[in-house]
């Protein structure tokens, strides 16, 4: 009698496991609406020829900062030693048809998806470059930034954050008489990070 409530039991919970797996589909589908994404561009425009002389662009998501990411043992947790997608949903991405120099390092014309890397001990933060077609041929998500591999990097500067940005805020700019030396800023609430870009603006 008890071998067969045993057995009925095993049964039981064979039947339930199995249904419970059927019901869960094992690949389900996220999105569909529009995110808030946004663009920073630096176009060069030739006014002999009226046409374009090269440009580039940073395109990413707009995360929302956190008021628990202002303890600094919660923001060194998630950052130490760690790749930051430097965006939310989709890959953050950067675009170029004119040679780059970010950092002292050289970015060749191309398209690249982009991060932030910080030092194990937290003191240097570094913009990471990554090959899209590495990571399509790998169907990996920006979520999963860690497992990318990182063709190089190119350190950027921390600054001092004068107020704080609700939502992260990428700018490129540069003086009106030196338009070859662009200067991008990132600011996410008390982050503040800028780096130096040279571009080979064509003569």
């Amino acid at each position: 009698m008890k071998i067969h409530s045993l057995l009925a039991g095993v049964m039981l919970l064979f039947t339930l496991n199995a249904a419970g797996q059927q019901q869960r589909p094992k690949i389900v589908a996220e999105g569909g609406t529009p995110d808030d994404r946004a663009s920073a561009r630096v176009l060069y425009w030739n006014t002999q020829t009226n046409a374009a002389a090269g440009q580039f662009v940073i395109d990413y998501g707009r995360p929302v900062w956190k008021k628990e990411y202002e303890d600094p043992a919660k923001f060194d947790a998630m950052t130490r030693g760690k790749i930051w997608r430097m965006g939310s949903n989709f890959w953050s991405i950067l675009d170029t048809q004119l040679p780059l120099s970010i950092g002292g390092k050289k970015v060749p014309v191309g398209s690249y998806y982009v991060g932030l890397h910080r030092s194990e001990e937290g003191s240097e933060w570094s913009l990471v470059f990554i090959d899209p077609g590495r990571i399509r041929k790998g169907r990996l998500d920006a979520f999963q930034i860690e497992k990318a591999p990182v063709e190089f990097e190119a350190l950027v500067s921390i600054a001092k954050a004068e107020t704080q940005t609700e939502k992260l805020t990428i700018t490129l700019s540069h003086p009106e008489d030196d338009i070859r030396h662009v200067t991008m800023r990132v600011a996410w609430g008390n982050l503040a990070l800028s780096a130096a870009i040279e571009v080979a603006v064509p003569e």
